[in-house]
């Protein structure tokens, strides 16, 4: 080794490393570990804390038969307020297109209208005989294929051959029902991403749903061969879903059984986090309404629990909505109505619990108090999917050229509350408008404590970045500080919202940030809950929206995650505005891609803010959200009835003029 290199290699080793300042790739990492799942976790608290709060609920309303009646007439109000205003019944416009006769029944295939031109598909199962027979309604779980799905048949057949009138049909999104032709896959997929646009007008997939089996009803109960006053209701999985819907507001489902759907809401976030659009409901958790009261609001009807021992949907929590159920079944002394049925199986439709639907069926409408199953499996008496089939293409998209799809039906109602929308501004004054909004986004239901720490600065050509960490309620918003070396007299600070994360907007040289910068600006950049740092990957992307898990389970407990971003920005003004920071300057908000709809909000809400800049993102809920239901990553931005009251572009026109560009 030479004399120089032996001097360079004692220097490297000996002397203290020098400050390396840190490029802008090198300016990620506010946090100390990852903040991956960390939203999730804190909604979940308080998801917990409201369930908590309504098994003490639960609890006071077993003291007597008022109050269990009070709560069970309470709770059924919520949940249709859950489920939004019901169109009015319209004539069904019933068709008999085809009959299949088999050994001891036959089956008629049969369309009817649950709206104007929204055409529903069903199989009608009747019994050999003159009748009138009680009637029993199937709802499908997420078969691609809805009725002809051989398990349902079998359950069909099984019920149809004992005397019993079953009719089933088609859920939109499966069998002839497909809402988006052009979309795949459909079923839960398609039922989440319609439910976007619906739950801006205040519905929701669960009241499509949930109408098209009432009209189902309807149309069973019409029927000659059928003795309206004795009816029943069961379904598996997604079936299980509608069959608790429907029976815990339907007066004429007397009794039901639904299959491999029932346990707690609060096991399902906790193991599986949230399912597609129809299996829970925007402000569920802050209503406190968990799956057991679907049960207790039809009490003290007869309602049998289907489970599956080894299903995913946790037993255990099937257990504990049985026992709570008897508990309240017991306070009017009907405790024998409620039953639980498990088997040693997987989650389906299995013959078991094939079996025991029908058991429970004949029990209660036949008043046969001893009923025995057939050991047959009716499954192998099955029918081609074709043969079922009520349209000639296989779709009633294809075969009717007015019928309505579910898009359609939420762009129709997005259109028809325009005039709601126009007085809500022309009518009302600012504090009411700034009331209202905040109860839509549930800012007042969200703590406001703000604290903040410096977490190390960085020299660059002409400016400092320090990391900063703010936290709202106790959720970590990372952010960075953009201080030139010399800031400008009178000149305003910057706050920039950028949905790809803080130092992403710091990265472009012409970017929001730098260009401020150099004119002698101070930036903030922070990344909101579910941005950069806190983005939430733990789960793999669901139906098309990166942020699915959050936003959903952010709707369940009444705070919308455009509601909570709101509520950071407020956090990081307050931050910006410390008298050590940028004190009472002037706030230009620069807001890109997903933040836009934030920023509009903040804007309005928020009097500290000045100028705003928009940069790309969706800028109307009616023209891209509702008519654009299957573009990406709109679950985010799903405020539950906004369109009920304004859309985006009232709140761009009611900032200042001049304020907003774009």
């Amino acid at each position: 080794m030479k004399q120089w290199q032996r001097i360079v290699l004692f220097l490297v080793v000996l002397l203290p490393p020098t400050r390396i300042t840190m490029g802008a790739d090198d300016a990620r990492g506010v946090l100390e570990r990852s903040g991956d799942g960390l939203h999730y976790e804190q909604m979940m608290q308080v998801m917990r804390q409201q369930y908590a709060e309504r098994r003490m609920d639960f609890e006071a309303s077993l003291v007597s038969v008022e109050s269990a009646e009070q709560r069970r007439l309470r709770q059924r109000g919520q949940f249709l307020d859950m489920l939004g205003p019901f169109p009015e019944r319209t004539p069904l416009h019933a068709k008999v297109v085809g009959t299949i006769d088999r050994d001891g029944y036959r089956i008629e295939r049969v369309s009817y209208e649950s709206r104007p031109c929204h055409r529903v598909t069903a199989n009608l199962y009747l019994p050999d005989g003159d009748g009138p027979f009680p009637g029993v309604l199937v709802s499908c779980g997420h078969s691609d294929n809805g009725k002809a799905l051989p398990a349902y048949q079998a359950a069909c057949i099984r019920m149809a051959r004992e005397g019993l009138a079953v009719l089933i049909f088609d859920p939109i999104s499966q069998g002839e029902r497909h809402q988006v032709l052009d979309l795949a896959p459909h079923g839960t997929t398609e039922h989440t991403l319609l439910h976007i646009g619906a739950v801006l007008v205040g519905l929701n997939t669960g009241h499509y749903r949930t109408w098209d089996a009432i009209r189902s009803l309807d149309y069973l109960a019409e029927r000659p061969e059928v003795d309206a006053h004795r009816l029943g209701m069961t379904g598996n999985s997604g079936g299980g879903t509608m069959t608790t819907w429907v029976m815990a507001i339907d007066e004429r489902v007397f009794v039901a059984a639904p299959s491999c759907f029932i346990t707690t809401q609060q096991a399902v976030f906790e193991q599986l986090g949230p399912s597609d659009g129809e299996q829970q409901f925007p402000r569920q958790g802050l209503y406190g309404i968990e799956r057991a009261d679907f049960l207790m609001m039809r009490a003290p009807k007869p309602t049998k629990i289907l489970a599956a021992e080894r299903d995913y949907f946790p037993i255990n929590g099937a257990r504990q909505v049985y026992d709570e159920a008897k508990r309240f079944f017991t306070v009017y002394d009907r405790a024998e109505r409620v039953e639980l049925f498990s088997y040693d199986d997987a989650h389906g439709w299995s013959q078991p619990r094939r079996q025991a639907a029908e058991l429970w069926m004949r029990r209660w409408l036949l008043d046969q108090e001893d009923p025995q199953p057939s050991p047959q499996d009716f499954a192998l008496q099955a029918l081609p999917d074709a043969t079922l089939q009520v349209t000639q293409s296989g779709q009633v998209l294809q075969e009717y050229d007015d019928q309505l799809t579910v898009p359609q039906l939420n762009l129709m109602r997005a259109k028809s509350l325009a005039e709601d929308r126009r007085r809500f501004w022309s009518d009302h004054d600012r504090a009411f408008r700034a009331a209202r909004i905040r109860d839509l986004l549930g800012l007042d239901r969200m703590a406001g404590s703000v604290e903040f720490e410096r977490r190390g600065a960085d020299e660059r050509e002409g400016y400092r970045v320090e990391r900063l960490l703010i936290q709202r309620d106790g959720f970590p918003l990372p952010a960075l500080l953009f201080v030139p070396h010399k800031v400008r007299d009178g000149g305003s600070a910057a706050l920039v919202l950028d949905s790809r994360g803080k130092d992403h907007a710091a990265e472009e040289a012409e970017g929001p940030v730098l260009s401020r910068v150099r004119q002698g600006r101070i930036v903030l950049s922070v990344d909101l809950r579910g941005f950069g740092e806190t983005r939430d990957t733990q789960s793999n992307p669901k139906y098309r929206n990166d942020a699915f898990r959050i936003a959903m389970l952010a709707m369940h407990i009444g705070q919308p995650l455009l509601g909570q971003r709101v509520a950071d920005v407020a956090a990081a003004l307050h931050t910006l505005g410390r008298d050590d920071i940028a004190g009472n300057r002037p706030v230009e908000l620069v807001a890109v891609d997903r933040a836009v709809p934030v920023a509009l909000h903040a804007a309005y809400l928020d009097p500290r803010i000045g100028n705003v800049e928009l940069q790309g993102g969706i800028r109307s809920w009616v023209d891209d959200v509702v008519a654009r239901p299957t573009q990406p990553n709109l679950m985010e931005h799903a405020v539950p009835g906004a369109l009920c009251w304004y859309d985006l572009p009232d709140l761009r026109r009611a900032i200042a003029p001049g304020q907003a560009r774009e």
